[in-house]
């Protein structure tokens, strides 16, 4: 299990901007694959992005251009910059991690990740 803390969500207006920041501590970065995931109330989540250990990402096609993952590995601290919100990214983000390599092909599988934070919520205004 990691200990995954997240930060950074608020509310702004459609086409303004955020970012998340999730903070690990027991395993150093860039020993794990690292991802953030939303849930909109009552409903089914997503993966939104994802990244490897190897550095490589992938995205959700809906936040394709809009949302970029990232990583401080000094800081032990993974990003999701998030640009021109629109209100249906309004949701609870949470970030996930796993330390098994080797397992995960794309965004749909930040579901499955081992460990997930609290959540931070965002929400877009019209």
């Amino acid at each position: 299990q990691v200990t995954l803390v997240e930060s950074g969500g608020g509310t702004v207006q459609s086409g303004g901007s955020l970012r998340l920041s999730c903070v690990t501590s027991q395993y150093t970065i860039t020993s794990l694959t690292m991802g953030w995931y939303r849930e909109p109330p009552g409903r089914a989540g997503e993966g939104v992005a994802l990244m490897d250990v190897d550095g490589s990402t992938k995205y959700a096609d809906s936040v394709k251009g809009r949302f970029t993952i990232s990583k401080d590995i000094n800081k032990n601290t993974l990003y999701l910059q998030m640009n021109n919100l629109q209100p249906e990214d309004s949701m609870i983000y949470y970030c996930a991690a796993d330390y098994r390599p080797g397992l995960w092909v794309g965004v749909a599988d930040i579901e499955s990740f081992g460990s997930r934070g609290q959540g931070t919520q965002v929400t877009v205004s019209s």
